[in-house]
């Protein structure tokens, strides 16, 4: 089961001078070559969701595979909900299944930023899950990048990167030292003394965002300067669609699995190439030592209600528990079931799954669940039992 917590996978190669990728992923033939490179490497790796990307991608589809390739890897994987746009996209990430989240409010004055972070951090360290922020400002510079990360440059402050990690409480900060989202234009001009600076004065894991078109002297430059994590996806689009418009020059009629022939296999090479140059082949097994296993919990209350009842008043029970408990944060999918032996000890059953250990004391403890225990649900039950399981 190696799905491991985000914070101890960057924290460890943060603390080994190498750099985690954070790669992209926007369907299957992406998750595929990502997931076969980091296994061909031996490496650790990030599976990241971009909220941008899902205006044209069904996330929730998407995400049971993701969840179910990290499942069964061999090397450590997390899964990291990138560029979201609020709270309540956080939340939702989580719900799906992220470990890791990042709401971009970066274009915000720092006082807005801070606070809005704050919050967050709040809402999923109570999840257990990892947060990163972000500083200054990386604008895109063509295409949808430029779209989705309009305006100008705005360098990270050190001074204000102390006072954002401290009072934020972030696992990660993104820094802005030059680099930008998309393709680059030119070579870039990456300002090192300025990360030193940011490193001395945050002491925590630094990401990097718009990998794509840095050079591998630039890459090992600014691992050297406590980047630990590396958002890579412009250049893994780029392999794909240079690799399709491939398949149209040499087959003009070819049917679409013939125009998608090899996508996955220019992803994986791609992916394999920063993998090994970010320093991170050859570490899945020490990092899956030293990473807790990230376990989800079945919160299951098995129960039987009073006499008088009937199967409506049963439903509307369930459609309330539903309709209370969704709202929780952490909380991951509610269900309901009948036994289907008359003669067994419970009736009935409630099925809640939880995003991990963190969440069952939020779970418990949050008013929403409070309000249905002590006014709908105790009030119908005769008698119950509740289990909280991990898998092993």
């Amino acid at each position: 089961m190696p799905l491991v917590h985000l914070s101890d996978m960057i924290n460890h190669a943060y603390r080994h001078n190498y750099a985690v990728g954070a790669f992209g992923v926007i369907n299957p033939d992406f998750l595929e070559g990502v997931m076969q490179a980091a296994e061909n490497c031996r490496a650790p790796v990030v599976l990241n969701l971009i909220e941008s990307h899902f205006a044209s991608h069904d996330f929730e589809l998407l995400m049971p595979a993701v969840i179910a390739a990290a499942r069964r890897a061999a090397v450590p994987v997390a899964i990291n909900f990138d560029h979201g746009t609020g709270i309540a996209s956080a939340e939702r990430a989580i719900r799906a299944g992220c470990n890791g989240v990042m709401v971009d409010t970066s274009a915000l004055p720092f006082s807005d930023n801070l606070w809005q972070t704050r919050d967050i951090v709040a809402m999923a360290h109570a999840c257990g899950v990892t947060v990163e922020g972000e500083l200054g400002y990386v604008p895109g510079v063509e295409g949808e990048s430029a779209k989705i990360h309009p305006g100008e440059l705005a360098y990270t402050s050190a001074a204000e990167a102390a006072g954002f990690v401290e009072r934020t409480g972030v696992d990660c900060l993104a820094v802005s030292v030059g680099t930008v989202h998309g393709r680059m234009k030119g070579v870039p001009k990456l300002d090192y003394a300025r990360l030193a600076k940011i490193r001395e004065a945050t002491a925590v894991p630094l990401v990097i965002h718009g990998g794509s078109g840095l050079s591998d002297d630039q890459f090992r430059r600014l691992i050297a300067n406590g980047v630990a994590k590396i958002n890579y996806y412009t250049a893994l689009s780029d392999a794909a669609s240079g690799r399709i418009r491939e398949n149209v020059a040499a087959d003009r009629k070819g049917d679409h699995s013939a125009l998608l022939a090899g996508v996955r296999d220019a992803v994986r090479e791609e992916t394999q190439r920063c993998l090994r140059l970010w320093g991170c082949g050859g570490r899945a097994a020490e990092v899956l030592a030293q990473c807790r296993p990230w376990q989800e919990v079945e919160h299951v209350v098995l129960y039987n209600v009073s006499a008088p009842s009937s199967d409506s008043d049963v439903a509307a029970i369930m459609r309330e528990a539903k309709k209370s408990m969704e709202i929780i944060p952490g909380v991951r999918s509610i269900r309901a079931s009948v036994a289907t032996q008359p003669d067994g000890k419970y009736r009935h059953c409630l099925l809640v799954n939880l995003a991990s250990q963190a969440v069952l004391e939020v779970f418990r403890n949050h008013p929403a669940y409070q309000r249905f225990s002590s006014k709908v649900f105790w009030p119908a039950v005769a008698d119950h039992i509740t289990l909280d399981l991990e898998e092993r």
